[in-house]
């Protein structure tokens, strides 16, 4: 039995710090719970950072300008060892929605001076004490539809403010079974492996995700691509748009993969790359692009339940020639 409670905690005292935070404290209040050499991963346009400064100037600041009185509406928080390291490094993931007013323009996004949840998860890694790496995505497409702003073509999934896990049990705040967590990260192990060993088979699609996936499942998928429930509409509305419009496919691995309890998850920077024949979201055949993703999963029984996306999809979209804060700037 592995006890992650220790940097649990770490992370509680800063996200409850963080909490209370002002644009003008708040790199004060990330060198409480960071070190000064904490490397940060973000989303376009914040993408990578060193230190609490450079964090909070990059993209604390000016979200608690753009939403003062941010808190946190958390659904899910587990903790594990990374198995990409051999299962050396702690690592403390939560997921959710930051949820403000939306009183001043964030990134060129309009003020609407209305209620804004914007959809986040997050990976810090914990040593002896200290937060010394993160991994944030934010879904700022997502943000963008609840602004009035959509810049690109009706997605094929539905656009929701998504929930946590059906079974509402997602923060695992105590000690779990360390077998049950085990359990997770091979079934999720299993499902990645899957994916190539399937199609040597010549497996159809359906044939394919049952072997990992109830049918009912369902996927969470981000903004531009959106949310899809059963087999049968994930395929429809994701996999197959998917399948059809990109090719030349590599897979760059992992940099943290884990799990504890019936959760787990992983991110890559990138995890994929890839190009687009022409069609997908609405844009035409170009360059070859990449794939910042995240994944979080639940486990019931011998298989995934629920799945939540999470995909940096202003870097996607900019390395194919669709600069969309670009875009954003000449709406204003």
């Amino acid at each position: 039995m592995t006890d992650f409670q220790t940097s649990k905690d770490v992370v509680r005292a800063h996200y409850g710090a963080l909490a209370s935070a002002t644009p003008d404290t708040v790199a004060a209040v990330l060198a409480q719970h960071v070190t000064p050499e904490c490397h940060w991963r973000g989303m376009h346009p914040f993408n990578e950072q060193t230190g609490p400064d450079a964090i909070a100037s990059a993209f604390w600041a000016p979200l608690l300008t753009a939403m003062p009185r941010l808190h946190r509406r958390e659904d899910m928080f587990f903790a594990g060892l990374n198995e990409i390291d051999g299962f050396t490094s702690t690592w403390v993931a939560s997921m959710g929605h930051l949820v403000g007013n939306l009183d001043a323009p964030f990134l060129g996004i309009p003020a609407t001076g209305k209620m804004a949840f914007l959809r986040y998860a997050e990976f810090n890694r914990v040593e002896d004490g200290k937060i010394t790496e993160t991994a944030l995505f934010v879904d700022l497409l997502h943000l963008m539809a609840q602004a009035g702003v959509n810049p690109l073509p009706p997605q094929t999934g539905a656009h929701l403010v998504q929930p946590g896990p059906l079974t509402h049990d997602g923060q695992l705040h105590n000690v779990q079974d360390a077998k049950a967590g085990t359990k997770t990260l091979d079934l999720i192990n299993f499902m990645i492996g899957d994916l190539q060993a399937s199609r040597v088979e010549n497996l159809s699609p359906a044939q394919e995700l049952a072997r990992s996936w109830h049918d009912d499942m369902i996927w969470w998928g981000p903004a531009g691509i959106g949310a899809s429930y059963t087999i049968e509409r994930y395929i429809e509305q994701h996999q197959s748009p998917f399948r059809t419009h990109l090719t030349d496919y590599e897979f760059n691995g992992h940099l943290c993969r884990m799990a504890e309890g019936n959760y787990g998850g992983f991110f890559g920077w990138p995890n994929l790359r890839m190009r687009n024949k022409g069609g997908y979201m609405g844009l035409p055949a170009g360059a070859p692009s990449e794939m910042r993703v995240v994944d979080f999963y639940r486990r019931d029984g011998d298989k995934l339940a629920e799945n939540w996306i999470f995909i940096d999809m202003l870097h996607f979209l900019k390395l194919q020639g669709l600069d969309v804060l670009e875009r954003l700037a000449t709406l204003r």
